[in-house]
């Protein structure tokens, strides 16, 4: 995937994640992408806000894309490297090419995914970088539950 595209992709992803942040959630974001470019639904971590464990950003835009026939060709852009509930979802349904923002903070399921046949494309973005490392300084123990250590 060409880099240029994937950063003009992360956009909205990183939207979200700001909006979650606004929100007093998690800061992070994700927008599911058709083959053809188009956004078929994105979303944010909303684990926080609607108490909802499950909802995390890959899941929110998952859901706002409605049902499709088939998720081949699709890329799901992520600001953090997904979860391991979230990979499962992105193998489950076939998703083709996953674009992470940044896995400094988090290493998440991408390595697992490229070694199952999941384009991976590792942006390590400045500004979702920035923006997780301050929340995680600033929310240790929301951080920790999120990712299941607390």
């Amino acid at each position: 995937m060409d880099l240029e595209l994937a950063r003009r992709w992360l956009a909205p992803a990183l939207d979200e994640a700001r909006a979650g942040l606004k929100e007093g959630g998690v800061p992070i974001g994700a927008a599911l992408f058709g083959a053809d470019g188009v956004v078929l639904g994105r979303g944010r971590n909303r684990r926080v806000q609607d108490g909802d464990p499950a909802m995390h950003a890959e899941t929110a835009a998952f859901r706002a894309a409605g049902r499709q026939r088939s998720y081949r060709g699709t890329t799901m852009v992520t600001t953090l490297s997904p979860c391991w509930y979230c990979s499962g979802l992105v193998r489950q349904f076939g998703i083709s090419r996953v674009v992470v923002g940044e896995a400094r903070s988090f290493p998440g399921g991408h390595e697992w995914l490229a070694d199952h046949g999941v384009e991976i494309v590792l942006l390590d973005d400045p500004a979702c970088t920035a923006l997780m490392r301050d929340f995680i300084e600033g929310n240790p123990e929301l951080w920790n539950e999120d990712i299941g250590e607390g």
